[in-house]
């Protein structure tokens, strides 16, 4: 393992930093950037970093993510970002050689009504939850670059590119928002206000029937 050079993108976040922190203990040689290092969203600047890097192995946990209430005011922001990061990482990792990457979805890709639980095969089976349906979108759009670019060039390149859908995770370097954040990072963030101070803040918006599994 400590001849394979890996790029995880999005080491910083939630499932960035935990990635990293495994692969520290295989011993692996890793490649990060930041965001202020590297702009995901450049085409032209992405290739170059790849074709100097050269990496075996990517990871895709970049992305532009929130709750509800950031998908509902920045639509066009989450469609638009996700769409070009994952495509431009995605094609720079065929460019430069690249046989193996892992893709991280998300289970919101799937249709708002539909059967629990839920299968793979019910994706694009029926219509998106309205309220992240761009971010959705985005991400189908990544599942399926993985997909064609197996289907084209999978028996004569090797490429094996992958995709997983993470679902309902929480943990350190989550985002806590008071308001871009997602329900159980929200919850905790309320509870450690509530804990600390006596009057924490009270941000309330939609009709609370939604239902939420944990």
């Amino acid at each position: 393992m400590s001849k394979i050079k890996i790029y995880v993108a999005g080491h910083n976040g939630m499932v960035g930093s935990a990635l990293v922190r495994y692969l520290k203990k295989k011993d692996v040689n890793l490649v990060q950037k930041s965001r202020n290092e590297l702009d995901l969203t450049n085409q032209a600047k992405v290739l170059k970093f790849f074709r100097k890097e050269k990496p075996h192995q990517v990871y895709i946990a970049a992305a532009k993510a929130g709750g509800i209430f950031a998908n509902k005011t920045k639509p066009a922001d989450f469609i638009y970002e996700n769409l070009m990061i994952q495509t431009n990482i995605i094609h720079a990792s065929f460019l430069t050689g690249v046989k193996k990457l892992l893709f991280l979805g998300s289970s919101c890709i799937y249709p708002k009504n539909t059967n629990n639980p839920i299968k793979e095969k019910q994706l694009l089976t029926g219509l998106l939850e309205p309220t992240n349906e761009p971010y959705a979108v985005a991400k189908i759009a990544g599942i399926k670059i993985c997909e064609s670019y197996n289907r084209q060039y999978g028996d004569n390149n090797g490429v094996d590119y992958r995709s997983v859908m993470p679902t309902n995770l929480y943990g350190p370097e989550d985002n806590y928002h008071s308001t871009n954040s997602h329900v159980i990072p929200a919850l905790i963030r309320r509870f450690h206000e509530a804990r600390i101070n006596s009057k924490p803040e009270v941000i309330i918006w939609g009709s609370g029937k939604p239902k939420r599994e944990f």
